[in-house]
C-alpha cells in the first residue's frame, strides 16, 4: 500500500512537471512564432499568437499544430500611393504544418476578419475625398458616405456627398462605387468628373499569403472585412 502511494505521488509530480514544461514550451513557441510572422509579413509590430490545444509538445513532435490564433495591428496593405492601413486583423488557423526546422508554418485552412477605420479609408482615398459611415442598408450591402469636390469651367468648385456601395473584388481588393450623383442631370459632365474621384479601389495585399477577402460589413466606426483561405502562410 505504501509503495502504491509513493508511485501515485511520483506520477502526480511527473504529470505536473510535464504540464509546466508544456506550458513553458508553448509560451516560448508563441513568442518565436510572432517574431517570425512579423518578419514574413513585414508588420510594424509583433502580432499576438496563441497556440491552442494540449499537449503542445506532442503537436510539435508531429510537426502539426491543431489550432493557432493570430491578432495583428497596423498592417500596411497595397503599395505606393494606394496604400491602405488595416487597423486590425484576426484569424483562426487550423492544421498548421511546420517545416524547415520550424521556420515555416502553413495552415490547411483559416478564417478571419480585417477592420479598417473610415479615417484610414479617407487617408487612402484620392486627394480631397473623405469616407464616412453611410447608415444601415436594407439591402444588406455595405454602404458608406463618400464626399468629394471637383472644379468645373464657368461654375467653380462643386462638392457632392453620395452614398456608395463598398464591396470586395478578386479576393484582395476593396471597391467603392457611388450610387446616383445628386444634381448630376443639371450640370453637364458632373457625373463623370465626380465619379472619377469618388469611385476607387484599394488593394488589401499585405494580409497573410493564401487569405482571400470575401465580404464587407459597415459599422459606425469602420468596415469589417471577412476573409478565409487555404494553404495560408503564417511564417516562411
Amino acid at each position: 500500500m505504501r509503495a502504491a502511494r509513493i508511485l501515485l505521488i511520483v506520477l502526480v509530480v511527473l504529470g505536473g512537471l510535464f504540464v509546466a514544461a508544456d506550458r513553458i514550451a508553448v509560451s516560448v513557441a508563441e513568442d518565436k512564432a510572432a517574431e517570425r510572422a512579423q518578419q514574413t509579413q513585414g508588420l510594424s509590430s509583433k502580432p499576438d499568437i496563441s497556440i491552442k490545444g494540449f499537449p503542445f509538445l506532442t503537436q510539435v513532435a508531429s510537426d502539426k499544430l491543431d489550432d493557432v490564433r493570430i491578432t495583428a495591428h497596423d498592417i500596411q496593405a497595397g503599395t505606393g500611393a494606394e496604400r491602405l492601413r488595416i487597423d486590425s486583423f484576426t484569424a483562426d488557423l487550423r492544421g498548421v504544418n511546420l517545416s524547415g526546422n520550424y521556420q515555416r508554418a502553413v495552415a490547411d485552412t483559416a478564417d478571419g476578419s480585417a477592420f479598417i477605420t473610415y479615417a484610414d479609408l479617407s487617408a487612402a482615398a484620392p486627394p480631397g475625398v473623405t469616407v464616412a459611415y453611410g447608415g444601415e442598408s436594407k439591402d444588406g450591402k455595405g454602404r458608406v458616405k463618400v464626399t468629394g469636390s471637383v472644379t468645373m469651367p464657368l461654375i467653380g468648385t462643386v462638392k457632392r456627398s453620395v452614398t456608395s456601395v463598398i464591396s470586395v473584388e478578386h479576393g484582395d481588393t476593396v471597391r467603392l462605387h457611388a450610387d446616383a450623383i445628386p444634381g448630376a442631370d443639371s450640370i453637364p459632365g458632373l457625373d463623370k468628373l465626380i465619379r472619377e474621384k469618388i469611385d476607387f479601389t484599394r488593394s488589401l495585399v499585405g494580409l497573410p499569403t493564401g487569405i482571400k477577402v470575401q465580404s464587407v460589413v459597415t459599422t459606425p466606426s469602420g468596415i469589417s472585412v471577412a476573409a478565409s483561405g487555404t494553404n495560408v502562410v503564417l511564417a516562411s
